[in-house]
């Protein structure tokens, strides 16, 4: 087994080069704490330590890495064990670093950085149309646009297996927690590989005939928005600069049950027009103004570019989608 073995002094001359280790250790990494491989220690255990360190509490650093507490509580002893420092702080609000934990979590992060460089590259190099194919998007999204495009794509491609994400959270791709990503928001990672992809209208529903609001007011009117983690969406500030006076009766982060809410009479919301089309009983109401609409980008790991079921897939996507 390799892993690190935390040295809090630097060997070498003053321009920083490491003078000749003897024996079974060697350096991986320069700084003023160096990095050893050591036989003694276990490279799952440096996973251990980043989940903890980036989600602060076992039970969710076990979920995230389909592990059990106990083990997680286990494994994360044995590293303090063999490295003779105690890398984190237990408190009743969770695991915080301590200052040799934050000394070396740039140096695992940058390890791990390289682990996924090595299986994405491996990944990359794959020229045949099977296996897996992890994407992420929102729900609306992912059930509305990308279900039918997916469904054709295996229809062409049985072998290859598309595991769907769906929720809020932005799944990183450095981190090949996705394949390909959808999302509103532009991609800014240097080793992103993204692109625009279609740009979304949005429209002011309610029920089948109901009469369009007065614009500027809103008395008397409920409406379906966005939740306060959201608040700052520019359809929910549209809708809370049009109808001013409308009363919140209902607020979700989920674009779908707001306009299942909409439909059953909760109030008006806005929503994707590719969504508010495909959903009985509601229609667009039209007050003199439309609200901002959103660009879609999609976006893949550059190592995974000559992958060809991510290759294939993201030429139909385009061909269906791409404005």
């Amino acid at each position: 087994m390799l892993s690190l073995v935390m040295v809090t002094s630097c060997v070498g001359d003053r321009n920083n080069r490491l003078t000749q280790l003897k024996g079974p250790d060697r350096f991986c990494t320069v700084s003023h704490t160096i990095l050893f491989w050591h036989s003694n220690m276990d490279w799952g255990d440096l996973r251990i330590f980043l989940a903890i360190a980036r989600v602060g509490t076992l039970g969710a650093a076990a979920r995230t890495l389909g592990q059990t507490q106990p083990t997680m509580g286990r494994r994360l002893r044995a590293l303090e064990a063999v490295t003779g420092q105690i890398l984190f702080q237990r408190t009743a609000d969770g695991f915080i670093l301590t200052d040799e934990g934050a000394a070396v979590l740039g140096h695992a992060e940058r390890m791990e950085e390289e682990a996924l460089g090595f299986q994405r590259a491996l990944a990359g190099s794959g020229g045949q149309l099977e296996g897996p194919l992890r994407v992420s998007s929102s729900e609306w999204f992912g059930t509305t646009i990308l279900a039918p495009i997916l469904a054709t794509f295996g229809q062409s491609h049985p072998a290859v297996c598309i595991e769907l994400l769906t929720d809020a959270r932005l799944y990183s791709l450095p981190r090949r927690e996705a394949d390909m990503v959808f999302r509103i928001k532009p991609f800014e990672e240097p080793e992103v590989i993204s692109r625009r992809l279609l740009h979304i209208p949005y429209a002011l529903y309610g029920p089948a005939g109901s009469s369009s609001p007065r614009m500027g007011d809103g008395s008397g009117v409920r409406v379906v928005t966005m939740d306060t983690a959201f608040a700052d969406m520019p359809d929910a500030l549209w809708l809370k600069r049009v109808l001013p006076k409308a009363v919140v009766a209902f607020r979700s982060n989920n674009r779908e049950v707001q306009a299942r809410l909409c439909a059953e009479g909760a109030g008006l919301a806005v929503l994707p027009c590719p969504l508010g089309q495909c959903i009985p009983g509601i229609a667009a109401i039209g007050i003199g103004q439309k609200p901002p609409g959103r660009d879609t980008f999609v976006g893949y790991h550059r190592d995974l570019r000559h992958l060809a079921r991510l290759r294939a897939l993201l030429d139909l996507v385009i061909e269906k989608l791409a404005a």
